[in-house]
């Protein structure tokens, strides 16, 4: 891998991942990355988002063969979008590679997200995972199903599953976008709310490698339910202006 150090090797593409507790995922989940990568240079940076087992000290593990990794830890939980937000100021790239680190995101997809942000130019602000064949239980299911119903209808996002955690965006648009807990599910009302395009790319999802899921019924459902309606209000109140000359 080549150093991160000069101009000249400054990556277009960061890899940003928020992780808490993953100590049995992290590894693997790097080497996917790596040959999922490896036509192209980056950067891989995670956020240890308070994490009480040994994922910290295998991320600096990985690091001793890996200059391009880098490692950010949060001094206690802060949560999934906060560790994706301190990532995301600290990268150098353009364009941000969003994943979670339980092994559900196969990072195999996101040569061809980056192909299709790519291939709509600079209008596309976001490309967003569509989840095929869910590896989660009925009931949480039945959780996404009715959130991103009622999502559709109030936002009108034009995202079928704003819940995947694979997400190509342009960190320009990333950094535009009102930070708090729990921005990682609506990025995509966000995102059009600063005038971009969405593209979605079909993928295949996992069941988690190791560990146990971080959300339950209430972080999951009726608290994601309440934020909708901040964000809505966000989305009213925005006007996107386009500039159409420059002198």
């Amino acid at each position: 891998m080549t150093s991160l150090t000069s101009e000249s090797t400054r990556p277009r593409l960061s890899v940003v991942i928020s992780v808490k507790d993953e100590a049995d995922n992290v590894l693997p989940l790097i080497e996917e990355i790596d040959a999922a990568l490896s036509l192209e240079p980056f950067e891989l940076i995670f956020v240890d988002d308070g994490s009480a087992d040994a994922t910290l000290a295998n991320l600096r593990l990985a690091q001793q063969t890996r200059p391009n990794l880098r490692i950010l830890v949060h001094e206690k939980a802060c949560g999934k979008s906060a560790g994706v937000d301190t990532g995301a100021r600290a990268a150098v790239g353009d364009i941000l590679l969003l994943l979670d680190g339980d092994g559900q995101n196969d990072p195999a997809y996101l040569p061809e997200m980056v192909r299709v942000m790519d291939e709509g130019g600079p209008r596309v602000g976001m490309v967003q995972g569509e989840r095929q064949g869910r590896k989660d239980t009925g009931f949480k299911r039945f959780q996404s199903r009715l959130a991103n119903s009622v999502r559709r209808g109030l936002l009108n996002d034009g995202s079928r599953d704003t819940g995947c955690g694979l997400k190509v965006v342009r960190r320009e648009v990333h950094l535009r976008l009102p930070m708090f807990d729990g921005l990682h599910r609506f990025m995509a009302a966000l995102v059009r709310r600063e005038g971009y395009e969405i593209r979605t790319v079909k993928v295949v999802d996992r069941e988690r490698w190791h560990g146990v899921s971080k959300y339950g019924f209430w972080n999951r459902l009726w608290v994601g339910i309440a934020d909708m309606f901040g964000v809505f209000w966000l989305v009213r109140r925005r006007r996107a202006p386009h500039v159409v000359e420059r002198g």
